[in-house]
């Protein structure tokens, strides 16, 4: 494929694949996270979202969570 009549999208597919190649599927997850900056405001919306939880809730949970598992067999 000549590069110079290729698409944004033909050009990030073909990268991609390169990386997947060069690197195995999980090597180039980790080097396409180095360039994901996020957003917002993890903290704020961490306190937000667990204000009214404590741990006893959390501890509750998860022992309901394995309690309504099914055994292993």
């Amino acid at each position: 494929m000549e590069m110079r009549n290729a698409s944004p999208i033909q050009i990030r597919q073909l990268g991609i694949e390169a990386l997947a190649k060069a690197l195995g599927p999980v090597g180039m997850v980790r080097f396409l996270q180095q360039f994901e900056t996020g957003s917002g405001n993890y903290t704020r919306d961490r306190d937000e979202l667990l204000k009214d939880v404590n741990i006893e809730d959390i501890l509750g949970q998860i022992k309901q969570m394995r309690h309504n598992q099914p055994a292993e067999e």
